[in-house]
């Protein structure tokens, strides 16, 4: 295990090298000057240029990066060319947003996913499974932005059971939950889908073992077979789906932010985007490329306390 967990952090060291290098050229060689939108319209072609020395834009590509990448490695992300503010101060003010709205939808995911999988696999052939797949499909081809925009006309505008968006109430409060209920379901709707369409085929599959006929030949309860034998080893695959998704939450909110106005780092990545804020793209893509390796991490460690047979050396 410890061996598995240095490799690892080996790895996710290159591949966030990688990763800053190639959101840096895209950076680099994307059209429009940063100098321009800090600058504004009444900046000369003087002050234009004092603000790319200052700024460094003018030296070459590889030291440029360079200089970004020893001072990333000191922790210094820099700073917004729109706010002057400290790049991981300001991810860190609006990450506590995107982490809860992450873990809600996930929560809101591995709920109806499971469930509905479940239920369509012991059904295999009825109406419920049929129900079921339906649901699936509708779940992974309707469009986050559609979703949102329909149970905000729903469940906010018409019937005013809950709020519109935003989430600037703290979570242990009733207007906190409310605030997280419609984004969690419109992003966790197509995870649900892919988790429940995995966990039918799973639970399908252990259910041909040998071993679960043998189950059931000693007298076991029904309900043993499915808890304790089919449904424990039908989750690996299910795990590796609802990890994968997890570390894809973190860094899709984008769409569900601006729908729902959440202040979260998918919102905060666009506007920088758009304003060529470089040094905030680039923390904010490094964050995202982060906890999507780190998950992946955890989930490679929940395998082994699931089966004992897995072994990564």
């Amino acid at each position: 295990m410890i061996s598995l967990i240095a490799r690892r952090i080996v790895e996710l060291l290159l591949l966030l090298v990688g990763i800053s290098f190639l959101v840096f050229s895209s950076m680099y060689i994307a059209p429009g000057d940063p100098s321009t939108m800090i600058g504004g319209p009444t900046a000369t072609e003087s002050d234009l240029e004092n603000i790319r020395d200052n700024l460094g834009l003018n030296d070459p590509f590889l030291v440029q990066y360079g200089r970004y990448v020893k001072n990333a490695v000191q922790g210094d992300f820099g700073y917004s060319y729109q706010t002057k503010q400290s790049v991981s101060e300001a991810i860190a003010v609006r990450f506590p947003n995107t982490l809860k709205l992450a873990i809600a939808s996930m929560i809101v995911a591995i709920i109806i996913g499971i469930v509905t999988g479940l239920i369509s696999a012991l059904r295999h052939n009825t109406w419920l499974d049929a129900t079921s797949t339906t649901f699936a499909l509708a779940g992974i081809s309707i469009p986050n932005f559609w979703l949102g925009a329909l149970l905000i006309l729903v469940f906010a505008v018409n019937l005013q059971w809950l709020p519109v968006g935003g989430m600037d109430q703290p979570l242990y409060t009733w207007e906190g939950i409310k605030q997280l209920i419609l984004p969690a379901i419109t992003l966790g709707t197509g995870s649900a889908a892919m988790i429940a369409r995995m966990t039918r085929s799973s639970i399908l599959e252990v259910a041909k073992a040998d071993y679960i006929r043998t189950a059931r030949a000693k007298g076991l309860k029904e309900g043993k077979v499915i808890w304790i034998h089919t449904l424990k080893n039908a989750m690996i695959p299910v795990i590796t789906v609802i990890g994968l998704n997890f570390g894809l939450l973190l860094g899709g909110t984008i769409i569900t932010e601006k729908v729902f106005a959440i202040n979260g780092v998918g919102r905060l990545m666009i506007d920088a985007i758009a304003m060529r804020d470089f040094p905030l793209v680039q923390g904010s893509v490094l964050l995202v490329a982060t906890l999507f390796v780190v998950v992946n991490l955890v989930v490679d460690i929940v395998y082994t306390f699931i089966d004992p047979r897995i072994n990564y050396d």
